[in-house]
């Protein structure tokens, strides 16, 4: 089962416009985070939540999509996120957040899918700007955004090609192909 829910967790980047998340759906997947591993157990990161259009467009601005889609400059209206959560480090806790992130962003995202949602990891973020448009205070660190709703889009994990490729691209009808490297070419020694 595990299994199908990372198969389900992918870099969605496009949603259904017209349906919502609520605050305590992300309370929700916030207290997932909260339960999961710490280094160290500092348990550094802090949360904001957003879930409100007004909110939601002042992050959206702030945010890059798709490295790689040069072409593409995110989704448009009726296909952007309608939630978010974005990941604070509290420099009053510590100053290095280590794979926190990371643990707290996967748990976040595994509760998502466990809800029929989507979402991608953003760490591309104008930060200066959004800093203002949120009015953070000087001790909290962004470390990523969030970007939370239900996907209208189908990502499909590809063999990496021969050239070692590993862009992800879009095909003419919109579905998002994802490269992967084989599982015998990462494993470097069974011992």
């Amino acid at each position: 089962m595990i299994r199908d829910y990372i198969l389900k967790n992918r870099s969605y980047r496009r949603f259904d416009g017209a349906h919502s998340i609520s605050a305590d759906t992300l309370r929700e997947f916030v207290d997932l985070a909260r339960l999961s591993g710490s280094g160290a157990n500092r348990q550094p990161l802090k949360y904001i939540l957003s879930c409100t259009p007004e909110s939601n467009a002042k992050i959206f601005d702030t945010l890059a999509w798709a490295g790689y889609l040069r072409d593409w400059g995110g989704p448009v209206e009726g296909e952007r996120p309608t939630a978010y959560i974005i990941l604070l480090g509290d420099k009053t806790i510590s100053q290095s957040f280590g794979i926190d992130p990371g643990i707290a962003a996967q748990s976040i995202l595994l509760g998502a899918v466990e809800h029929g949602l989507g979402g991608c990891m953003i760490a591309s973020v104008k930060r200066e700007a959004l800093i203002a448009a949120l009015g953070l205070a000087e001790e909290y660190e962004i470390l990523l955004v969030i970007a939370l709703g239900k996907p209208v889009e189908r990502v499909f994990l590809e063999p990496l090609p021969n050239d070692g490729d590993i862009k992800y691209w879009r095909d003419p009808s919109g579905g998002h192909h994802v490269p992967k490297r084989a599982l015998d070419e990462i494993i470097l020694a069974e011992i």
